[in-house]
């Protein structure tokens, strides 16, 4: 597992066995950046929140690509360890924030780092943690208004088209592997 692209490009990533985490497969990681680039222009000066860090590997590629700085949440004590020596790897510490414990409680203390311009949501699966964390984010306003939100599913899980003010613009496929993109829903015009 590398960074694929802008200033850490090349950078080997840690990683480690077990069910503790499980990597974006790269194929799935470069289909992802290309998405967003096309989607969002250059990730130049965004705020990013990863709420599922694993290794770090979603974040640190967007801080590669320019990414003004980003916040990681992981539960998991060896996956946290293994995010800090990836980040001073790729020489990138200095533009993160790693928050120790569990995504849905978390997502409801970031009111002073809010908005993101950026989500990634890539929870442990067949855990029922997506809908918990996309209801937190809506709720919590934690997605700017242009923002993009990422999530990365089995492809047997199903998400609503909806959840609280977030809409399903995109969705592609990745052998199992599902990609989901969601924006702030458009506000309704007021009635006459």
């Amino acid at each position: 597992m590398r960074i694929i692209s802008g200033s850490a490009r090349g950078k080997k990533l840690g990683s480690f066995a077990g069910t503790g985490i499980r990597p974006t497969a790269d194929r799935v990681r470069e289909a992802l950046f290309s998405i967003l680039t096309s989607r969002l222009g250059s990730l130049a000066g965004l705020k990013v929140l990863d709420a599922f860090a694993g290794t770090g590997a979603l974040a640190l590629e967007a801080l590669s690509r320019g990414a003004a700085g980003a916040v990681l949440i992981e539960q998991n004590a060896q996956a946290c360890a293994l995010i800090r020596r990836n980040a001073d790897h790729c020489r990138l510490s200095h533009h993160l924030t790693l928050l120790r414990g569990s995504a849905p409680t978390l997502l409801s203390r970031l009111i002073d780092q809010k908005p993101f311009d950026l989500i990634f949501l890539d929870p442990p699966y067949g855990r029922g943690l997506l809908p918990p964390a996309l209801t937190a984010v809506s709720e919590q306003a934690l997605l700017a208004p242009e923002g993009l939100i990422c999530v990365e599913s089995p492809r047997t899980e199903c998400l609503p088209e909806r959840i609280g003010d977030l809409t399903v613009v995109d969705q592609r496929h990745y052998g199992d592997t599902t990609l989901t993109f969601l924006t702030l829903s458009p506000r309704k015009a007021p009635q006459p």
